[in-house]
């Protein structure tokens, strides 16, 4: 099995779960990441001294932090964009689960900066249609950049969603970057899957399952037809190289050519 994929085999169980974290496995994320499974009443209190954001990803909760409250209810991923609250290391959170069941990706990593907070709501992050219009719609996808250097630029964290379409590549054509990332999976329906590349070896990505892509490694992915793909993006920005436009993504050259309105692709019409 590559260390670099953690399989989910099925649902979380409730509770939290830190699938990485900077002291221990996969430090070299250089970022904490877990998962909480909530079921009504449960809270998630954080205080750490760190930058930190929490990603609703289904269910009804409401958030705390300096002096604010806020409550809201994201039906599920695929069909609702994201909510999520970010913060710096003097902010405190706190999170309650109001239905009941939900969910919570938190991220967490070093930063000195004290930039303050924004909760990020639905109408911050609309649908972006990545690719319409150019590769035959065949990488068609839905891009949710909820916060990254060009509207947090002291932040260490860069995060996002991507929803893949049944049949469809996201993240193409073939990129890197020498920033860390890690993708976290949900399919729709639940028993889907896709397969995602990590430099010269691929794959199978499931629902609930987490990538952890090193820097310099290409990660482009495909869906299987009749199924979608969600999943979370979170980089960590270098001291002194932060992932940020235009010096990053690096794409693959001799794939680029496929992003041309008038490339010819065999089997079209001549």
């Amino acid at each position: 099995m590559n260390p670099n994929i953690i399989k989910a085999k099925g649902a979380h169980p409730f509770g939290l779960k830190w699938l990485a974290r900077r002291d221990g496995e996969h430090a070299d994320m250089l970022m904490d990441f877990g998962v909480y499974r909530m079921k009504k009443g449960d809270v998630y209190e954080e205080t750490a001294d760190l930058e930190k954001a929490v990603l609703l990803v289904y269910g009804e909760v409401q958030f705390d932090w300096a002096e604010q409250t806020h409550v809201e209810n994201r039906e599920n991923c695929f069909d609702v964009p994201p909510t999520a609250l970010h913060a710096d290391r003097t902010c405190a959170i706190r999170v309650t689960c109001l239905s009941d069941e939900a969910e919570i990706n938190i991220l967490r990593t070093d930063n000195e900066k004290a930039f303050g907070n924004k909760l990020y709501l639905p109408s911050d992050t609309p649908d972006e249609f990545r690719g319409a219009g150019l590769m035959r719609e065949t990488s068609t996808r839905i891009v949710r950049t909820i916060f990254d250097y060009s509207n947090a630029k002291d932040a260490n964290l860069v995060l996002g969603e991507v929803i893949g379409f049944p049949g469809k590549w996201s993240s193409y054509p073939p990129h890197h970057h020498p920033q860390p990332e890690i993708y976290y999976y949900k399919t729709n329906p639940e028993n889907g899957f896709g397969y995602g590349e990590l430099g010269d070896e691929v794959v199978k990505v499931q629902n609930n399952d987490t990538v952890f892509i090193e820097p310099g490694l290409t990660h482009p992915h495909c869906t299987a037809p009749g199924y979608a793909l969600w999943y979370l993006w979170a980089i960590r920005h270098l001291d002194g190289n932060p992932y940020r436009s235009p010096d990053y993504p690096v794409f693959l050259k001799e794939h680029l050519w496929v992003m041309d309105e008038d490339s010819h692709y065999w089997g079209d019409p001549k």
